[in-house]
């Protein structure tokens, strides 16, 4: 069969910021089959007639600014899935549970996979609870996802609320490869056991995720870890949402905060679309780091607040 995937995220480009899994994987089950397979953008399907080559077509979209793509993909018989269509839609355990067909991406050096998933928190601006479950449960173990490549993207929710952690946590250990947690370990669960494994890491980039200004655990929790870790301050990040429960001056303090305590603050806005322009602008001064660290205060990059 010649099988098309469409990655519903990509630009009109084709410049691809961040691999999809789902899509990686449906490639390696269907090439196993011995179907050929094309990795395409909405644009590059619509095309013309181009559509009408294509025996089979999947397609997926994580974020939802482009649902309206998503549908109209179905509309004409593609099958579609991603939180940004539809939560509800998962794969069949044959092609959740095969090793991604990274090449679909020219990706030669890095794996990406979850070891977990589904959260406890339940936090009212995030889906994962909705979709994966309200407990972190393991779903894998390392090696039905990673290789031996050199490094490792972790998509995993909520790691250390699950119960299986500390295993997992050497599986990463054990493959000597560079860790990039790219979603946020959640630092309230930090103990001085899996605080050690972490320093044990080859930690490439380690995020954590400060949401709730209120939340002093948080806080404390980031004080213990500035105290107790090894790991290079240039590669801990904190996630900062802002324009969700949160005034310009309470990110403020969470972000001078971060700064003045070794972190590097990076700013994430609750539908970016219906912003107030100040917080677009914090955005923009927090997240390019040049100006970061050349503009002391917000208030001398947007003189309009001073």
């Amino acid at each position: 069969m010649n099988v098309a995937l469409i990655d519903v995220d990509l630009p009109r480009n084709g410049k691809v910021k961040f691999p999809t899994l789902t899509l990686m994987k449906i490639s390696a089950y269907c090439k196993a089959r011995g179907d050929s397979v094309h990795l395409l953008t909405v644009n590059e399907y619509l095309s013309g007639d181009l559509f009408n080559g294509y025996d089979k077509a999947y397609a997926s979209c994580i974020f939802s600014k482009n649902a309206q793509k998503a549908k109209l993909l179905e509309g004409m018989g593609v099958i579609v899935g991603g939180s940004g269509h539809d939560i509800n839609k998962r794969l069949p355990d044959e092609i959740e549970h095969i090793m991604p067909d990274y090449s679909l991406y020219g990706i030669t050096d890095t794996a990406y996979g979850f070891l977990t998933r589904g959260c406890p928190r339940g936090c009212p601006f995030c889906i994962v609870a909705g979709k994966e479950g309200h407990e972190s449960t393991k779903v894998a173990d390392l090696s039905e996802w990673w290789s031996g490549q050199k490094n490792i993207k972790l998509l995993d929710p909520n790691l250390l609320a699950c119960s299986s952690h500390m295993e997992l946590m050497h599986q990463l250990i054990e493959s000597g490869a560079n860790i990039d947690i790219t979603q946020g370990l959640d630092i309230r669960l930090l103990n001085d056991d899996n605080l050690q494994l972490i320093n044990n890491m080859k930690i490439k980039m380690l995020h954590f995720a400060w949401d709730n200004p209120n939340d002093k655990s948080t806080q404390q929790a980031l004080q213990k870890f500035r105290e107790k870790s090894i790991i290079d301050a240039r590669k801990v990040g904190v996630y900062v949402l802002t324009n969700y429960w949160s005034t310009l001056e309470d990110d403020l303090k969470r972000i001078y905060w971060l700064r003045d305590n070794g972190y590097s603050p990076y700013v994430m806005i609750y539908d970016k679309d219906h912003a107030p322009v100040e917080i677009r602008l914090l955005q923009r001064w927090v997240n390019n780091k040049i100006i970061f660290k050349s503009v002391d205060k917000f208030e001398d990059y947007d003189r309009r607040i001073g």
